[in-house]
């Protein structure tokens, strides 16, 4: 029989809604995709079809939470704020997405994410590693900025945010606070990053 388009994207939407649950109630270790496939009542080799592997469920996640932080983003009016205030916005709304994922979040993260960790063979996190650092382009270009971050920037930035990430994923200070101050200084070590390496190159250019 004929699977239509539709009847796909139904059972996707149903392995992410039973993931998602699975995840918040035993935790990203305990959960696997036996028991995320028997969740939504499908056959555990079938899920395969769908995702690779359990890290490509929480990108899925994770990226639909961003996706839809970034539309919440730029939909916003336009402001006099400064770069640094448009970013820190950027990524609080994303942060904002990603709450009710907060109980699995690092852990997730640290296996979709960081190149220290186990690798996994479908490199899930890819996909939104670029767009994100796509989008913090295109927030410095509406300030004068290039728009395309060097490598060296590019990977201080992203280290940055995930270690914000991971602090604020189990931050339990009133309102998050202390991880309102790590975003606030990590933001001004990056920018200050930027303006060093602008003063170098137009030193350069002067000499």
């Amino acid at each position: 029989m004929r699977i239509t388009q539709e009847a796909k994207a139904a059972t996707a939407e149903r392995i992410l809604d039973s993931a998602a649950r699975l995840f918040q109630a035993s935790g990203w270790e305990a959960t696997t995709t036996r028991e995320i496939a028997a969740a939504a009542g499908i056959a555990a080799g079938t899920l395969f079809n769908y995702f690779p592997s359990k890290e490509a469920i929480a990108a899925r996640l994770i990226s639909v939470a961003l996706e839809e932080a970034e539309q919440e983003f730029e939909s916003r009016p336009a402001g006099d704020a400064s770069p640094e205030e448009d970013l820190f916005r950027f990524i609080w709304t994303g942060f904002k997405h990603l709450r009710r994922y907060r109980n699995f979040l690092a852990p997730a993260a640290e296996i979709v994410f960081s190149p220290l960790a186990r690798s996994s063979p479908d490199r899930s996190g890819d996909a939104i590693r670029v767009r994100h650092l796509e989008m913090v382009g295109r927030v410095l270009a509406a300030h004068g900025g290039t728009g395309a971050l060097r490598a060296v920037a590019m990977q201080l930035y992203w280290t940055l945010y995930l270690g914000v990430l991971a602090y604020w994923a189990a931050d339990a200070s009133p309102w998050q606070e202390d991880t309102l101050a790590l975003l606030d200084h990590s933001l001004k070590l990056f920018l200050a990053s930027l303006d060093r390496k602008e003063e170098n190159h137009d030193q350069r250019k002067s000499e």
